[in-house]
């Protein structure tokens, strides 16, 4: 089973579980602009103050890793260098669908993209559950496992969305911009399956 072996320095799991606690907040608020768009536009403010906390913290982890070996980590620097990029990532293109959604002036949200943005929300729970076993060093392998079934949902949300596009009658302009916020949302969900990708390697790596 997936277990790190190694422990990690306080101060750096920390910093991820903060990570993992804004990706949460980010998905919860994305979900909240979502279903009620446009009268919750104003929760755009909210995501970019995510997207600004996200770029911190993953500033905060790339100066902790860069003090090399005085920090006691179950992982090298470019796995933490990695993980701390996938997981700023999420945060980045969630708040790029939000602003998306009022920039193009959409009039009312599709259901794919609700259902996207309650995959986003799961799969951000995953994450911080997963973080969590960094620092208590106990399974990752259930965190991950749901993560990637979670992914899977994704990638049929998008199929559906992209069909109901393109049966539905749609203004052309429309479709044009639907289509790119469905490929923020998808985005933000490829970019927690990265996140479940950079676990498992690092846990192979701590038992070979």
């Amino acid at each position: 089973m997936p277990i790190i072996s190694r422990s990690i320095d306080r101060t750096l799991a920390d910093l991820l579980e903060e990570s993992a606690r804004n990706i949460q907040r980010a998905a919860l608020v994305l979900r909240e602009l979502l279903t009620d768009f446009p009268e919750h536009a104003g929760l755009e403010r909210d995501l970019k103050v995510c997207e600004q906390e996200g770029d911190r913290i993953a500033h905060d982890i790339f100066h902790r890793l860069a003090a090399g070996r005085r920090v006691h980590a179950p992982f090298d620097g470019g796995d933490g260098h990695a993980l701390a990029t996938a997981l700023d990532d999420v945060v980045d293109y969630a708040e790029q669908a939000g602003t998306q959604m009022g920039l193009y002036r959409v009039e009312a949200t599709m259901e794919q993209a609700m259902g996207f943005a309650d995959v986003l929300v799961g799969a951000s729970e995953q994450i911080a559950g997963a973080l969590r076993c960094l620092r208590t060093r106990t399974d990752l392998g259930p965190h991950l496992v749901e993560i990637h079934r979670l992914e899977n949902e994704g990638d049929r949300l998008q199929r559906d969305a992209v069909a109901s596009l393109f049966a539905g009658g749609i203004d052309p302009m429309m479709i044009i911009r639907w289509k790119d916020i469905f490929e923020s949302l998808e985005a933000a969900v490829d970019a927690c399956e990265r996140v479940a990708h950079i676990l498992e390697g690092i846990t192979l790596k701590q038992h070979h």
